[in-house]
């Protein structure tokens, strides 16, 4: 069993995220957890909405590897062309 020197530490916003989940986009559901930041494997477009507003945003040409920091409650399925898209938090 790896050892976790930092567990006794609070997670904070500039920590490392500690869970990770693949993205299924979607028009009507959200993400399980709101994320700190999205992994792109693919690239493409992701249209996201962020925590603070329902309004779609759409980051264009998302290059191969790219972590967006960015705290999203949805990645949307229309205009997403983005790929293997990850979900940090």
């Amino acid at each position: 069993m790896a050892e976790d020197r930092f567990a006794d530490k609070p997670g904070t916003l500039e920590a490392p995220a500690g869970h990770a989940d693949a993205v299924t986009p979607s028009d009507s559901e959200d993400l399980p957890f709101v994320s700190r930041a999205l992994y792109v494997g693919g690239a493409g477009d992701i249209v996201v909405d962020m925590i603070t507003r329902g309004v779609a945003v759409s980051f264009i040409g998302v290059p191969v590897g790219t972590i967006l920091p960015i705290r999203t409650k949805r990645v949307r399925a229309t205009g997403t062309t983005a790929t293997n898209i990850v979900s940090l938090y």
